[in-house]
């Protein structure tokens, strides 16, 4: 039995470490932290849990392909109830909510309602909406790879067929910007609902793929959210006779003679018959090697890569917030300042309903500031005002809030702020970020999952194919052990 040494335990790592038990193989998975889920997270504070790693699931629903590889995870099946919030988002404009519904007709009925200057772009964003919903992620054997499991999708003809009418759409929204196809509105309710679904500096095509998900009756959130997923997987991975040794950082992968030897931890030297890195590839690439490698699709993965980061802001709130939406954005009418830019819209996420984020009567509430602010922390930290940035940024959220929600002012009692540098410490991502910004006009990029000149080194995660996110991190996991099937002449084993 082949042994294969897993850097890395987030939700690529487990998907690997998964299909490769399947196939036969000897797995022993090294995670740094002391928990599984990698950026896929959440953690508590004072009593209140915050969500930090999903706040919905592409292959929730049990139509889309992606759910078979959850399901053979073990992060979904029939016993884990996942929650299809409706409407998804709700923007608060002075006591008239706007919303979006995930059903398009009712979607289109409201908007039109809303602002019947804006008819033309309402038609058109739900007749795209309509045309992406019969496009799904696809999941490939690889070529070459033996597998035991072959999937049978149901009407792929024409589903097929589908597709390609919407070929000619994605690629004229590819030529524009989230915030260029949402500017086209005259009306700022839907505007700002737009650019929170997705950052406005991604391709419009991520939008309106968003959107068909949510139609489709997808993009749910599973029982127990980020961690109880990645705990599921985690006990499944050990199910299948795995071991996931935590508190274990990985300094570097050992290579002899062109080829994975084992990896050097705490200056032990760790052997293995194949490597599989599950860490963020791009700080992989330059920091778990004597040298950085320098193979045609890393360097390419290096100048393309735009990496998208946040600062994260949790607060536990001594009030009960459940007759608010769930999801809320909101526009202040005084912006706050945060690292060199007016903040006027935020989204707010709120977990009143969700039993045990908070103390009775308390709320869990969450917000992600979206763009790169790495060097506005690193500077912070250099200069010794790092904590009190922190804790400016929380004031300064809770000030504004408050003027919205006066139900909240001076109920704060915890808050919590995760900025880059803290994803970069926890998570070794690079410039702490968690997914990579795919802006318009970006190719459709799959990087390989196996080194090109280096035998037995496959990689897995959500920098091998943009924008990244949990389905592609499952899905590369899975890729990695087909080449280490293929590699090997091993019959891969696993279902989808």
């Amino acid at each position: 039995m082949n042994k294969v040494i897993i850097v890395g335990g987030g939700i690529s790592g487990l998907s690997a470490g998964i299909y490769a038990l399947q196939s036969g193989f000897d797995i022993t998975i090294l995670e740094k932290q002391n928990i599984h889920g990698g950026n896929s997270t959440s953690w508590r504070r004072g009593g209140y849990f915050f969500e930090g790693g999903m706040h919905w699931l592409t292959g929730s629903s049990k139509e889309n392909p992606i759910y078979k590889v959850w399901s053979n995870l073990g992060a979904l099946d029939d016993d884990v109830s996942v929650y299809n919030r409706d409407p998804f988002l709700t923007y608060l404009d002075n006591g008239q909510n706007v919303c979006l519904y995930r059903d398009v007709d009712k979607l289109e009925k409201h908007l039109l309602s809303i602002s019947p200057s804006d008819k033309k772009e309402i038609k058109t964003l739900c007749n795209d909406i309509k045309k992406f919903s019969a496009i799904s992620m696809p999941v490939m054997d690889i070529k070459g790879v033996t597998v035991k499991y072959k999937d049978k999708q149901k009407g792929s003809l024409s589903k097929l067929l589908k597709m390609l009418t919407a070929i000619p759409r994605m690629i004229s929204l590819n030529k524009m910007s989230t915030g260029e196809y949402a500017d086209r509105f005259s009306h700022i309710a839907i505007r700002e609902l737009l650019k929170a679904e997705i950052p406005e500096g991604y391709d419009a095509t991520s939008l309106i793929f968003t959107l068909a998900t949510l139609a489709m009756g997808d993009g749910g959130y599973p029982d127990g959210g980020s961690l109880g997923m990645s705990l599921r997987m985690a006990k499944h991975f050990e199910r299948l006779g795995g071991v996931i040794k935590y508190n274990t950082l990985v300094k570097k992968v050992l290579v002899k003679e062109d080829k994975a030897i084992g990896v050097l931890v705490d200056g032990d030297e760790i052997l293995a018959d194949a490597v599989v890195v599950t860490v963020d590839t791009l700080s992989a690439i330059d920091n778990l090697f004597d040298e950085p490698l320098h193979e045609k699709w890393m360097d390419m993965m290096r100048e393309n890569a735009k990496p998208s980061m946040c600062s994260f802001i949790g607060l536990g709130i001594k009030a009960d917030l459940s007759d608010l939406p769930e999801n809320m954005v909101m526009t202040f009418d005084q912006p706050f300042s945060y690292a060199g830019s007016e903040i006027y819209t935020i989204e707010i996420n709120n977990y009143s309903t969700f039993k045990g984020y908070a103390p009775e009567g308390c709320t869990s509430v969450t917000t992600t500031l979206i763009g790169d602010t790495y060097d506005y922390w690193k500077n912070a930290k250099e200069q010794g005002t790092y904590d009190d940035e922190k804790k400016r940024l929380a004031e300064a959220v809770i000030d504004r809030l408050s003027t919205k929600l006066p139900q909240i002012k001076d109920k704060v009692e915890v808050w919590d702020v995760a900025t880059p540098l803290t994803y970069e410490r926890y998570c070794g991502t690079y410039k702490g970020s968690w997914m990579t910004e795919t802006g318009k006009g970006s190719k459709m990029i799959t990087y390989p999952g196996a080194s090109e000149e280096i035998a037995s080194l496959y990689f897995a995660g959500q920098r091998i194919q943009p924008p990244g996110g949990l389905p592609v991190a499952a899905v590369t996991g899975r890729t990695a052990i087909q080449y280490l099937c293929r590699d090997t002449d091993t019959v891969f084993q696993g279902k989808m």
